[in-house]
């Protein structure tokens, strides 16, 4: 099986050496092998990693993540992550509400166009009225 050194690992997932051997150190990669003294890892490692970066975008804790993992029957990885996927719903339509709403201001902004900070009424205290 191909084995990949951490720096050409790191390049392929788009992340640092020192990010990968933290991932190791708290257990969401298991450890490396060590080939000259370096580390080593089955090319099959990416996948894993994808995994865990898709998570972390989603919200999920590394702690989370590393449950998820470390569940050694497939049947049992099922369940548990219909459980935290679950249970991550809510909070995700949430973020989605909120960024919506952000999103929505920053149009409001651009539609005024005065682009005067100080003066713009979409920024008062007193909320929006016309600019």
């Amino acid at each position: 099986m191909r084995q990949l050194g951490i720096g050409e690992l790191a390049r392929q997932v788009g992340m640092r050496p020192s990010a990968l051997r933290y991932y190791e150190s708290v257990g969401l990669l298991p450890a490396a092998d060590r080939a000259a003294g370096r580390r080593v890892y089955p090319a099959g490692i990416v996948r894993r990693i994808a995994l865990i970066k898709m998570a972390q975008r989603a919200g999920f804790t590394l702690a989370e993540i590393r449950g998820l993992l470390d569940s050694d029957a497939e049947r049992g990885a099922t369940r548990q992550w219909r459980a935290l996927a679950e249970s991550k719903l809510p909070e995700l339509d949430r973020f989605i509400e909120q960024t919506q709403i952000l999103r929505n201001a920053v149009a409001d902004c651009l539609a005024c166009g005065c682009m005067n900070f100080e003066k713009c009424e979409l920024l008062s205290a007193d909320g929006p009225g016309s600019c």
